[in-house]
């Protein structure tokens, strides 16, 4: 009996599901923030926002849409390939999760370059030359992306280590708790790109 006790693993499946959604909450409340000064500024300068948005790359960021709502899928087969057993099944699904969340960046990379070339940067000539509106268009652009790539970053962080603990048998089919709260995360983050493509890309 001792040694079964010794052995027991304390399990809070429900008191790590709550704090999980709890840190989506917050997770919604900062950007829900940003979005409200977004709409401040764009009833104030509508006119600006609209012009500046046509210097974004539609393309780009229509691809980079495909490329998240395609790894929220992947995760999704992830997550049910595990609760089905299927180790294997499941880490090809977390890699290639990983692999477009990296194109991702690649694209939103070249995507910035580009802006960065032209002078459109935070304290660019180019940026502060431009009508007041235009240059705040472009500071939320940068801070708010910005702000979203490093989401995308801590999600490629989080799946790495989680992949890691996978092929250590630490996550499993018996135990994937792990690997759906990471799914939850990467689904915000898809959500947050869906909201911020209509405000900057398609605005105009």
């Amino acid at each position: 009996m001792a040694a079964e006790a010794g052995h027991h693993e304390h399990r809070d499946d429900e008191g790590s599901k709550t704090g999980m959604w709890l840190f989506l909450f917050t997770e919604v409340l900062l950007f829900g923030g940003l979005f409200i000064v977004y709409a401040v500024y764009r009833h104030r300068f509508g006119h600006e926002f609209h012009a500046a948005a046509g210097e974004l790359n539609k393309f780009m960021g229509v691809t980079n849409t495909f490329v998240l709502l395609t790894s929220s899928l992947t995760m999704v087969l992830s997550v049910g390939a595990l609760q089905r057993h299927r180790l294997a099944e499941s880490l090809r699904w977390l890699w290639v999760t990983f692999g477009l969340a990296c194109c991702f960046l690649v694209i939103k990379f070249f995507e910035w370059s580009a802006k960065h070339h032209h002078g459109i940067w935070p304290g660019g000539e180019h940026l502060h030359a431009m009508p007041p509106g235009e240059g705040l268009f472009f500071n939320l652009y940068f801070m708010m992306t910005g702000l979203h790539g490093i989401h995308v970053l801590v999600g490629m962080a989080v799946m790495a280590t989680i992949a890691a603990r996978m092929r250590a048998g630490k996550i499993s089919g018996d135990r994937y708790g792990a690997l759906e709260y990471t799914g939850l995360y990467w689904h915000l983050v898809d959500l947050v790109w869906i909201f911020l493509l209509p405000l900057f890309y398609l605005t105009n």
